[in-house]
């Protein structure tokens, strides 16, 4: 019996993300489970004294490009490994990435959410923010947590 049977991966294309999505593979193929691929898109940007807040028309059409060939990567890295994916990009007007991750795994109604993080502890989490602790702070799904090797 699978305990496991809609697993959702946030993704970003980074060496992290990819280390959560090969973990979310394999747990996947043991608990004969469907995978959801995320990545979030916000079209937001800080500028350069940091209290200025840009939308960028065109420069969001480039990070929506390259948030889809961050999925087509993701998707193909799955199906090489004999699976099949669904994915999704969410794309938000400012905020964090883990409340649009969280209601994500609501709505499609995940068991469980894998996710690679960098264990970062002290004033570096605190600059550089967590999504991987608000997911875990604020949803009512399992959260995996996967480290990076270093």
């Amino acid at each position: 019996m699978s305990v496991y049977r809609k697993i959702l991966v946030p993704i970003d294309g980074s060496p992290t993300s990819n280390r959560g999505l090969i973990e979310a593979i394999e747990l996947a193929k043991n608990q004969h489970a469907t995978l959801r691929l995320v990545h979030v898109l916000d079209e937001l940007i800080l500028g350069p004294g940091a209290e200025a807040v840009v939308y960028l028309g065109n420069t969001v059409d480039l990070l929506r490009e390259a948030g889809e060939q961050v999925v087509a990567k993701a998707e193909a890295v799955v199906r090489e490994s004999g699976l099949i994916s669904e994915s999704v990009i969410l794309e938000i007007m400012g905020g964090r990435a883990a409340g649009s991750i969280v209601e994500e795994a609501r709505q499609w109604g995940a068991d469980l959410i894998v996710l690679g993080t960098h264990g970062r502890r002290g004033a570096r989490r605190f600059v550089m923010g967590s999504d991987a602790e608000e997911i875990v702070r604020t949803t009512p799904v399992p959260v995996l947590l996967v480290r990076m090797i270093q």
